[in-house]
């Protein structure tokens, strides 16, 4: 049985780009294949920087289809609340997450920093989040960190007694840490952070939640690096995905 001792508190989300086929120049030679056919494989070789107009005005008219010639593949690791919001995204996503009924779950457990805000004010689409007192700090990490000590005991207890892992889990909470690649392309990418992230430069305001946010932040950075003229033309036209 694993004692209170052992059990691991995070604050954080990890996002590790493991595999990728993303770069401007798939941008343009699918666009270009309209009106160049063959020719438009010249693009390959070229520099896309000569075409970033191009690429602005595809993603200003909504022509979005271009951006889908690519492919990222992240490892991400963050609470099981943030895998069951990102799984809303449907269309040009696939995820494979770690399984409850074949392996035996770690005692990883998420307990927000003081970073964190707490409060919610006001109603449902008005409302803001600010920030929570030291008490209020104290008592979300007091009782989460107990729950989670006595979800895992359970779940521990049921796995020594035979109990199916597939039956155990039941007892766990969604505070609990798991593993998934995440594969996207840009298109559907820039969807996700104009939902999931706040940012200044975006058209249409969002209210996303903060540990979602941090994953997206940082898919966002290595998107960033490999399409770069993509992510400027994207922060341009106000977040809007094409």
């Amino acid at each position: 049985m694993t004692s209170p001792e052992s059990l691991t508190f995070r604050s954080d989300v990890t996002v590790e780009l493991v595999k990728s086929s993303a770069s401007d120049a798939d941008v343009l030679f699918a666009a270009r294949v309209s009106t160049a056919g063959e020719q438009s494989l010249a693009e390959l070789s070229k520099d896309p920087e000569r075409s970033k107009g191009l690429i602005n005005y595809l993603m200003r008219d909504r022509h979005g289809s271009p951006f889908e010639h690519n492919s990222m593949t992240f490892f991400i690791s963050a609470p099981i609340f943030v895998f069951r919001e990102f799984m809303r995204h449907r269309v040009g996503w696939s995820y494979n997450e770690e399984s409850g009924r074949y392996r035996e779950l770690q005692p990883v457990f998420y307990v927000p920093d003081t970073s964190r805000k707490l409060v919610q004010q006001g109603r449902p689409g008005k409302y803001e989040f600010v920030e929570g007192t030291a008490a209020q700090h104290a008592a979300v990490s007091d009782t989460l960190r107990e729950s989670y000590e006595q979800a895992y005991t359970a779940y521990q207890k049921m796995l020594a007694e035979g109990v199916a892992r597939e039956v155990a889990r039941a007892a766990l909470p969604v505070g609990l840490y798991s593993s998934m690649y995440a594969t996207c392309n840009a298109r559907s990418l820039m969807h996700f952070l104009g939902l999931r992230t706040q940012h200044e430069l975006a058209k249409v305001p969002s209210f996303p939640q903060r540990e979602i946010e941090m994953v997206g932040e940082k898919m966002e950075a290595e998107w960033a690096g490999l399409m770069p003229l993509t992510h400027a033309a994207y922060n341009a036209n106000g977040r809007v995905a094409p």
